[in-house]
């Protein structure tokens, strides 16, 4: 079962905003305030690609190179629940956007690669589209 969920997906016209939420799902075992949080996108018949991490302290992020300036991820480990603030929205964002969890010895690491993480939700879709 997913110890994640993520939330605030939908339809936005190009130019608009969207947040999407990461929180964990009633029966998790994890609290998110421990671990690193990755939001991670894929496009229709395209890759997965890593949009932003942040770090289990907060203290690092990090983006994909099509979303600094953009998009702004952040975290609220007394709500359990992490942020990706997506601005300027353009039709090439249209994706679904899923965001996964790793716990690991530096609270300090945010790594880019999904396959360092260990938890992961459903992903929620966003669409881009006048």
């Amino acid at each position: 079962q997913s110890q994640l969920v993520e939330s605030g997906g939908g339809l936005v016209q190009p130019g608009g905003s969207l947040t999407l939420s990461c929180a964990t799902t009633t029966s998790a075992s994890i609290s998110l305030a421990y671990h690193g949080i990755g939001w991670f996108r894929q496009p229709p018949g395209g890759e997965r690609e890593v949009v932003a991490c942040i770090s289990a302290n907060g203290g690092r992020t990090d983006y994909g190179d099509a979303f600094w300036g953009r998009f702004t991820i952040s975290r609220d480990n007394a709500e359990n629940t992490n942020y990706l603030q997506m601005n300027i929205l353009k039709p090439e964002d249209t994706a679904v956007y899923s965001c996964a969890a790793g716990f690991w010895q530096s609270a300090s690491y945010c790594p880019t690669s999904p396959s360092e993480y260990h938890y992961w939700g459903q992903g929620t879709q966003v669409t881009v589209s006048s």
